[in-house]
């Protein structure tokens, strides 16, 4: 242990801990912008500026303590620091608050607010390069309002080892942006919104379809219907003060009833319906077809574009099965439309995601028009719902319970477990179990596929035979799964894993890029662990156990994997150029 003062308070702590790390200890704030807990420190931003005895001044958030170290926090000559750091930023910096996506939530606005900075000392000097790429269906990119943190290059080069962000150029000319001077959507960018996430100002953000689903809401000639994927329900709540982790997914129904959808149904069910064709997928290739394992899950848009872009060699390994509300989408305009005798051309559904990369995927290819029709209308994070119903003034918190609607809201716990990393895994592996033996898992719950940590790795015992399992989140930790399947694959040795799980964000959903912004790793496992709560409460856990599930096989898709399902509820992937072509120079046009 290192002991030091802080401010005069005297502090223990471990040996290599940041002197910032220490004063949070002590309840002392010392302000930041480009450091994120979950990132290594950089020192970029200058802003956590402390002295220490003798008049040294150094970055709080990057210098680790020593023994006997005194330090202060507070000092005047600390403060006009501090001022001066952001009123440099913000002479360069668009002076549009009220306009800007992250009016109220950004970090350097609340950090100007604090130290009471009520004009600029400095001249304003624009930035050279202003031009916004909204050339991605997920995020924009507005280069006028970066402030150089690094934080978005770190998730992106660092967290999911996709490097589709770089710093361009020096000064007044640098940008954020794609490699090579391209726009996101001829870049490597899988869509996840990390980046977004990440970023503590206005400069990278999700792109915004409130208006579309407004406009929807207001055209009495449409049946708008809504779905919500599991994670939203443990994170929704932040946006309105409640504790990280409630889950307020009664509440949103009852919000969402309000705000002016006429049907709501719960993306659980399509997860329950996913698990039906994942597990028989699985257990095709188990029992005839053991040389085509592993199989690859396939719930995750980001991890799809990743694959197709990176690892097209291993496309024979996906399974084909649609993600979960796409799944709903075509059963919303087939199935239950026949059942309402609602002409499917009349429904708009909308999809409240924790995922930008859902927006993506409603146009990924033609399969996301099995109905017909576009399955899926439009997809909105949890931010954009949050910010929908703080518009025509929804307080969620007050709402009082609502229930989903049927057929399409009932679900198992299998189902509600897919918003954290390792729940497809769980869920899949109940019901495989239960098709291959005729008998129910012995427990439900399978611990070593929990928790956050990037790989995960297991076996689990069917019929004596012994089946290696790997669960992977973080795009990085999903590299080096498939390297070694690919390594296998090369030199035609046995494979390491039977059944591979994979999430694009760290965590799984539940730290998607479309999550309430400030998604640490700390946050993600108090969301996963509401998930599993919910799953132990709910009187049916497996996925083949859900009552309307199981009638909607009779009546409609006869079984899994039949021909109706096929055409219904499974995709199919093509290699995708990680470069579309390099036109320097975009950015200057």
């Amino acid at each position: 242990m290192v002991k030091l003062k802080i401010d005069g308070q005297e502090v223990s702590v471990d040996n290599g801990t940041t002197i910032l790390r220490a004063a949070q200890k002590l309840g002392i704030n010392i302000p930041t912008l480009c450091y994120h807990e979950d990132l290594p420190p950089t020192g970029n931003c200058g802003i956590c500026v402390v002295e220490q005895k003798g008049g040294k001044t150094v970055r709080a958030c990057s210098t680790p303590v020593v023994e006997g170290m005194e330090i202060f926090t507070r000092t005047p000559s600390l403060l006009r620091a501090r001022k001066t750091v952001i009123e440099l930023l913000l002479s360069n910096h668009p002076n549009d608050c009220l306009e800007c996506p992250k009016n109220g939530v950004c970090e350097l606005q609340k950090i100007a607010a604090s130290l009471g900075i009520r004009k600029i000392s400095f001249e304003h000097i624009d930035r050279t390069i202003t031009q916004i790429d909204d050339s991605s269906p997920s995020i924009i990119l507005r280069p006028s309002y970066c402030i150089q943190c690094g934080r978005c290059t770190q998730v992106c080069q660092n967290v999911q080892n996709v490097h589709a962000l770089e710093t361009s150029f020096r000064g007044f000319h640098s940008f954020v942006g794609p490699t090579m001077e391209r726009v996101l959507d001829e870049s490597e960018c899988v869509k996840c919104g990390q980046c977004s996430a990440a970023c503590p100002v206005g400069a990278i953000v999700e792109k915004d379809d409130t208006s579309l689903v407004l406009n929807a809401l207001n055209n009495p000639e449409l049946v708008v219907v809504a779905q919500e994927a599991p994670a939203v329900r443990v994170a929704l709540g932040e946006e309105f003060g409640l504790p990280v982790g409630t889950n307020v997914v009664k509440k949103m129904y009852t919000a969402l009833r309000r705000l002016g959808f006429k049907y709501i149904f719960d993306t659980n069910f399509g997860a329950d319906l996913t698990i039906m064709e994942e597990a028989a997928e699985f257990v095709e290739i188990f029992k005839e077809n053991p040389d085509e394992f592993p199989l690859i899950t396939s719930c995750c848009p980001s991890w799809v574009d990743y694959l197709e872009k990176f690892f097209p060699d291993l496309i024979l390994h996906f399974s084909t099965a649609k993600s979960p509300h796409q799944m709903v989408g075509t059963m919303v305009k087939t199935y239950w439309a026949q059942k309402m005798n609602i002409p499917p051309e009349k429904i708009f559904l909308v999809s409240v995601m924790p995922c930008t990369a859902k927006k993506y995927e409603i146009d990924r290819m033609e399969d996301m028009y099995a109905s017909g029709y576009k399955d899926v209308n439009a997809t909105i994070t949890t931010r954009e719902l949050a910010r929908m119903l703080k518009q025509v003034g929804i307080d969620l918190p007050s709402c009082e319970d609502g229930e989903a609607d049927s057929p399409l809201g009932e679900y198992s716990g299998a189902g509600t477990i897919f918003g954290a990393s390792g729940g497809v895994m769980e869920a899949a592996l109940r019901t495989a179990y239960y098709y291959i033996t005729g008998k129910e898992l012995p427990s439900p719950d399978i611990p070593f596929v929990r928790g956050t940590r990037g790989i995960k790795e297991g076996e689990i015992e069917v019929l004596g035979k012994k089946i290696r399992i790997a669960v992977a989140s973080g795009l990085s930790n999903v590299e080096k799964i498939l390297l070694k399947v690919r390594e296998a694959k090369e030199n035609k040795k046995e494979m390491p894993y039977h059944f591979i799980e994979v999430m694009a964000c760290f965590g799984g959903c539940v730290g998607g890029g479309g999550q309430p912004y400030g998604s640490t790793i700390k946050k993600r496992e108090i969301r996963a662990q509401a998930l599993y709560n919910e799953d132990k409460s709910l009187a049916h856990r497996e996925s083949h156990n859900n009552p309307s599930i199981q009638k909607l096989y009779k009546e409609f898709l006869e079984k899994p994997l039949s021909t109706k399902s096929k055409k219904y509820l499974h995709t199919h992937y093509i290699p995708r150029p990680l470069f579309k072509g390099v036109h320097g120079g975009k950015w200057r046009e």
